[in-house]
């Protein structure tokens, strides 16, 4: 998805939604992740990210922690780093091993030059102001430093906006519905490199594509379900949709066998 609705950065930027129903709990966030379980190839990206932290020692921020999938696989991994969590939401850190603090990602809590790697895992298109997080991230990184980022594609899970589409549309009684919310179109895999670029000199992209089958349509369903917190901005009834999605899943199912959805992730490794 490319093009989206006037009302979508403001939605997906709203510190109050973010903090008080989206993240509130890591209940959806650990929804929309579950559905990787189902992905060929399937990585294993908290491993993924300790890889490219080896040679790192000192201090690592995780910046938008989120439920603390990546602090809790480093801490097993990496029990030599200093690791320190930060998110908006007060209710989802309280999932994650301390140290921990809220925070926004514009304005770091945390000295000049004293971070020895910045993690920023599917949460750049949440802030308002990219470039200025990213300043932050280079003001705080260590000279020698990295940034690890991670974020999907444009063109990740177009199944799942046409199966979105076709079942609104279903809802609405035309051929086609409004589009769905799209999580990373603000900062995408497309997107990232020149946004990091203006602060570091060298962005590796290391592409994760993939593609997800389904037998059952439960995953993809919860899936759906874990924009609720978008719901007002839909622009159709959510709870119908849902219910309507889970039927054409099912359907297609019963014809084919499966439901496919093709994804295409990416990490980014920046230094300056």
């Amino acid at each position: 998805m490319t093009d989206t609705p006037v009302w979508h950065d403001a939605a997906v930027t709203d510190r109050s939604l973010l903090s008080g129903s989206a993240y509130k709990s890591g209940q959806d966030l650990s929804a929309r992740q579950s559905l990787y379980q189902w992905q060929s190839p399937r990585y294993d990206l908290p491993g993924l990210v300790a890889e490219q932290l080896r040679e790192t020692r000192g201090t690592v921020v995780d910046v938008g922690c989120g439920n603390g999938k990546f602090i809790n696989r480093l801490r097993r991994d990496r029990p030599d780093l200093r690791l320190f969590g930060l998110d908006v939401s007060a209710g989802i850190l309280g999932e994650v091993p301390g140290p921990v603090a809220v925070a926004d990602a514009a304005r770091l809590p945390l000295r000049d030059a004293g971070t020895n790697a910045v993690l920023a895992l599917h949460m750049l298109y949440h802030v308002a102001d990219i470039p200025a997080a990213v300043a932050e991230f280079g003001r705080v990184l260590a000279e020698d430093g990295c940034v690890v980022a991670s974020t999907n594609s444009d063109h990740d899970k177009a199944e799942l906006d046409d199966l979105w589409q076709r079942a609104s549309g279903d809802i609405l009684g035309r051929d086609r519905g409004p589009s769905r919310i799209s999580l990373s179109a603000r900062f995408s895999l497309e997107k990232a490199p020149s946004l990091l670029g203006t602060v570091f000199g060298a962005v590796r992209v290391v592409a994760l594509p993939g593609t997800i089958t389904v037998t059952d349509p439960a995953p993809v369903v919860a899936h759906l379900a874990s924009y609720r917190a978008w719901a007002d901005q839909h622009e159709v009834p959510f709870d119908e949709t849902i219910r309507r999605a889970e039927q054409i899943v099912s359907q297609q199912i019963a014809k084919q066998g499966r439901f496919e959805i093709v994804c295409l992730g990416g990490l980014l490794i920046c230094r300056r």
